[in-house]
């Protein structure tokens, strides 16, 4: 069963914008299956197939001569040599949105593209699904703590009866299937997929320590980023470890949550936070088999953290709206902001919390932000049961909102 993705809308926007648009995004999100569905017109091929991959690599005119536009290929970052014929294609005619490529490994795919496509071509990023989607709720609009948001996304959500299931779960859609083993799926994820990209493109020769790599970063998902720490953790060295970060935020497994910086705020922390895209992959790393452990072990906060901030970035990313208006705040006195979402000049501050009794106290840490000119409302975002302001300037949210 195909599940309407709501990506579809900002994608259809690239292809007419641009010649070309490139969907990344990690291994079993669905970029094959979304393309294939909602670009009927297109002819698809996947450079998976072995004889179109040397194709492709060795006779870059004629796959194009066996394979007429418009044209998906998939996985293009095997075939690096196609790059260059499609610049070419590109300059013979103006019309767009003829070629949409797929990659999981943008690591090496945007070199590529930084030399060949430059001007060319649109990038979208696609995550696994977002509760809204897995609930076939057709609301679009991205996260933000505005009137006006609120009031709309009170008109069209639906009620999260058990969030544990959702986060403990996961959201790769292929796990949509309730008959299918969660843990055979992840198992075999961690070996087909993180392993193999990360082996092709760059030589590790103690594969376990890479495992292990994985599991202490899951355990610190929500926190601060230490390198040093992980490097000592595991006995690798810091370059390694900053060499195989860079290697999973650029296949889409993890993000980085950059801290806000102002000219008004004094001490302010510079490392970013670290989130994993996908929660039922850190709860299968760190040795999590039901969602009632999840739910009350030590990680639990940061677990959900997790999951609501990687529900937000979802909604941002499927609009095509710029990650880099997303932020948390920490200063040298340990107080400490969620998350700051910044629209035009606006700021709104947000606690995520797993209560269900949100207190007023739970924003206490919002008044450094005083400073700031403009400042709105702050939020509480929490499974509280209905939308309530706790004063003129704070409010409590479900997050059923979300």
């Amino acid at each position: 069963m195909y599940f309407k993705r709501h990506i579809t809308d900002t994608l259809k926007k690239m292809l007419v914008q641009f010649k070309v648009v490139l969907l990344t995004g990690p291994r079993q999100v669905g970029k094959s299956t979304l393309l294939k569905n909602e670009l009927k017109n297109y002819e698809y091929v996947t450079l998976d197939d072995m004889q179109e991959l040397e194709l492709a690599r060795t006779d870059p005119a004629l796959f194009f001569k066996n394979h007429k536009l418009p044209l998906i290929i998939d996985e293009v970052q095997y075939a690096p040599e196609l790059f260059k014929y499609i610049k070419f294609l590109l300059d013979k005619d103006e019309s767009k949105g003829q070629i949409c490529l797929t990659g999981s490994q943008t690591y090496s795919l945007m070199q590529n593209v930084s030399e060949s496509l430059a001007g060319r071509i649109g990038i979208l990023e696609l995550q696994g699904f977002s509760v809204r989607e897995k609930m076939q709720n057709d609301f679009l609009d991205y996260f933000i703590p505005n009137a006006e948001y609120i009031q709309s996304r009170s008109e069209n959500k639906n009620q999260i009866d058990d969030i544990w299931e959702y986060i403990f779960r996961g959201s790769m859609p292929e796990l949509s299937d309730s008959s299918l083993n969660w843990d055979f799926f992840y198992r075999s994820y961690v070996k087909s997929y993180i392993e193999r990209d990360v082996r092709n493109l760059m030589n590790i020769k103690d594969e376990s320590l890479f495992y292990k790599f994985m599991v202490a970063l899951a355990s610190r998902t929500g926190c601060l980023f230490n390198a040093a720490d992980i490097a000592n953790t595991i006995g690798v060295s810091l370059k390694t470890i900053q060499s195989w970060i860079s290697v999973l935020e650029a296949s889409g497994i993890i993000f980085f949550l950059r801290p806000y910086e102002n000219n008004l705020l004094k001490r302010v922390v510079k490392t970013p936070k670290v989130y994993f895209n996908d929660t039922g992959l850190v709860c299968y790393l760190v040795g999590w088999d039901n969602k009632k452990v999840a739910q009350n072990g030590a990680m639990a906060g940061e677990l959900f953290e997790t999951f609501i901030v990687s529900e937000i970035v979802k909604s941002w990313i499927n609009q095509g709206k710029d990650l880099r208006n997303l932020f948390f705040y920490r200063d040298g006195n340990q107080k400490e902001i969620d998350l700051l979402i910044k629209k035009n000049d606006d700021l709104y501050p947000v606690e995520i919390k797993m209560t269900g009794s949100p207190s007023i106290s739970m924003a206490k840490h919002f008044p450094v932000l005083k400073e700031i000119k403009q400042i709105q409302n702050g939020t509480i975002l929490c499974q509280c049961e209905k939308h309530l302001f706790l004063s003129d300037s704070i409010q409590i949210l479900p997050v059923d909102f979300i």
